[in-house]
């Protein structure tokens, strides 16, 4: 198939597809006697693995990793390490997140403070949200700095 088919079957954009290309996500294709690359089924399953693993958060040097892991399954007798690195990737990952969501909820908490003090009337000058985003005492900069 050609990369348009790849693109559709796999729900990822020809741009991304060349993007993992040179990035080593994906294998560098055949070439048709036309120059045209020449794609398999094992790269649509290889492109659903990687969308899989950025909706779950996973930075694209982690995937290559978790590829290289999935790539080897079955295939060495040590195979109970490749699933401890996996957990542990899948671990870290989790705990990134959780930090991520930590921060997200102490902005949240921040906004809604700011929001809940604003009046919603009267001059532009005396709203707290404006003041909060031009002085250096929002609640949230220090909050970040310490977590930072």
């Amino acid at each position: 198939m050609q990369i348009g088919e790849l693109s559709r079957l796999s729900g990822v954009s020809i741009d991304t597809v060349r993007y993992y290309e040179r990035h080593g996500v994906l294998p560098a294709p055949a070439r048709q006697p036309s120059g045209y690359r020449r794609y398999g089924a094992s790269d649509v399953q290889r492109l659903r693995f990687v969308a899989r693993a950025k909706a779950l958060g996973f930075t694209l040097a982690e995937i290559r990793e978790l590829l290289a892991l999935s790539d080897r399954a079955g295939a060495r007798p040590d195979a109970d390490r490749d699933i401890t690195a996996l957990r542990e990737l899948a671990r870290a990952r989790l705990q990134a997140l959780e930090r991520k969501l930590a921060e997200l909820g102490r902005v949240r908490d921040a906004l809604a403070g700011l929001v809940e003090a604003c009046p919603g009337h009267g001059p532009a000058a005396a709203c707290p949200i404006l003041g909060a985003l031009t002085t250096q005492s929002l609640a949230l900069d220090r909050e970040t700095s310490h977590a930072a």
